[in-house]
């Protein structure tokens, strides 16, 4: 999924700052958390900038339902004829209904959805590729690097180790710029 200007940004500064030991630190996540709502409170507040259409969708009988098993299920191999049959309405039906609500087709927005939950997996635990492609609805680790590379330009394996040298930065107290400081100096 490619960022779309929301919150990032801001989600990425609070990251930063959070753990950070200056004085009158105590204050910035406050001040970030301000920021953040007032950003998302402004975004939405605009006629043109509705909730995106996966989530206008989700109270949707048809295209909902699609949602939930995608989201619960993301291992499955879904099909837009499965996902119509449970959702208890034609192929044509459901295609139709789905893209008009969510503004992606099935497959594409479960493509999407298995990419992410892949990213997230890359970061937050030790797994292999290979068992995360599998966690995600790939059948091999090869499969999800090809679609991981088309969508995010990078393979998996890149994507852990950039995340890991980031974390290792931020653990030893490397500001955004690069520069060390001395945690609990007040410097």
């Amino acid at each position: 999924m490619r960022h779309d200007g929301g919150p990032g940004p801001v989600l990425d500064l609070t990251a930063l700052e959070i753990g950070r030991d200056d004085p009158g630190q105590q204050a910035v996540p406050d001040r970030l958390l301000d920021l953040l709502l007032s950003t998302l409170r402004e975004r939405f507040a605009r006629p043109e900038a509705d909730p995106p259409g996966w989530y206008r969708a989700l109270g949707d009988r048809v295209a909902g339902r699609a949602l939930q098993l995608i989201h619960d299920r993301p291992e499955r191999p879904w099909t837009v004829a499965a996902l119509a049959e449970e959702a208890g309405v034609s192929r044509a039906t459901f295609a139709r209904r789905f893209g008009e609500l969510v503004g992606r087709p099935p497959m594409a927005y479960l493509t999407d959805w298995r990419l992410a939950l892949a990213a997230d997996l890359l970061v937050r635990t030790e797994d292999t590729v290979e068992s995360i492609a599998r966690q995600v609805g790939y059948r091999s680790a090869f499969g999800l690097s090809v679609a991981f590379h088309r969508v995010h330009g990078t393979r998996p394996g890149r994507q852990r180790a950039t995340a890991a040298v980031r974390r290792a930065g931020q653990e030893r107290g490397i500001t955004g710029t690069g520069s060390p400081r001395t945690v609990g100096s007040g410097r």
